[in-house]
């Protein structure tokens, strides 16, 4: 069945427009992301406030984040798994 049939929308949801290019772009923007994330935080002053968490590119079938609780500043990488500043120190010195 082609992507724009009725099968595959039924079947992929949004997930049937998206090719591999698309996922591999939106896979390559995010990892952009959390180096340019890196790369300030390591380079900010430890008295200024860190910068924010990138946030990755929506896919098709992801949850849409419930912004009205967290926002993106306050979710931090250390509450998701992610290296904190001393742990990115630690790593590029």
């Amino acid at each position: 069945m082609p992507r724009d049939s009725a099968v595959s929308r039924e079947l992929d949801g949004d997930g049937a427009e998206w090719t591999v290019t698309d996922y591999l772009l939106a896979a390559a923007v995010d990892h952009l992301a959390a180096a340019n994330w890196m790369f300030a935080s390591v380079n900010t002053d430890e008295d200024s406030d860190p910068p924010e968490t990138p946030v990755p590119v929506p896919r098709p079938g992801d949850e849409a984040p419930d912004t009205d609780t967290v926002s993106a500043r306050e979710q931090r990488p250390a509450a998701h798994g992610g290296p904190d500043r001393a742990e990115l120190m630690r790593f590029f010195v």
